[in-house]
């Protein structure tokens, strides 16, 4: 049974944090050779495909990650460091993701909706730039618990 949660805790973290690593890395470097109506086009597609999953594995991670800390652990006195960090990051990327979904994500969506109406091209593009800076931000902290789980699962 623990072995089963934390596959998922892992599996959903690296979903989310590869995720984020494409978008930014491999995604948006290579925008540039598309026009702006076609790169909102295929942005809205993508962040519509990612953000689903996220809304999925960000569950799973927290509640995964609540319970081995919880019922396996004993709570936050039968853990290192390492765990009370990536609680916080974690929590953290959590609030993030929210954000997004809930600000730049559902503006964008909205102006696409809206088409050319009242700037919604405009709209779309800054809400895209918003969602991609707070990306950025999320995937820095994913990297950051990454180091700290790798590292601190060996004693460091």
């Amino acid at each position: 049974m623990w072995n089963l949660l934390y596959a998922l805790h892992v599996l959903g973290a690296v979903l989310w944090v590869g995720g984020m690593a494409f978008a930014i890395l491999a995604l948006a470097p290579s925008l540039g050779a598309l026009e702006p109506p076609q790169r909102l086009t295929l942005l809205a597609g993508v962040f519509r495909r990612f953000f689903m999953i996220v809304w999925h594995a960000m569950p799973v991670v927290l509640l995964t990650g609540w319970a081995l800390l919880f019922v396996w652990y004993g709570g936050f006195r039968g853990v290192g460091w390492h765990v009370h960090l990536m609680h916080l990051t974690g929590l953290l990327m959590a609030a993030i993701y929210l954000a997004i979904a809930l600000g730049p994500w559902r503006q964008m969506r909205a102006a696409l909706a809206a088409g050319g109406a009242g700037g919604g091209a405009t709209t779309a593009a800054g809400a895209a730039a918003r969602i991609r800076q707070l990306v950025m931000v999320n995937l820095v902290l994913g990297l950051l618990t990454v180091a700290v789980a790798a590292w601190g699962r060996f004693g460091g």
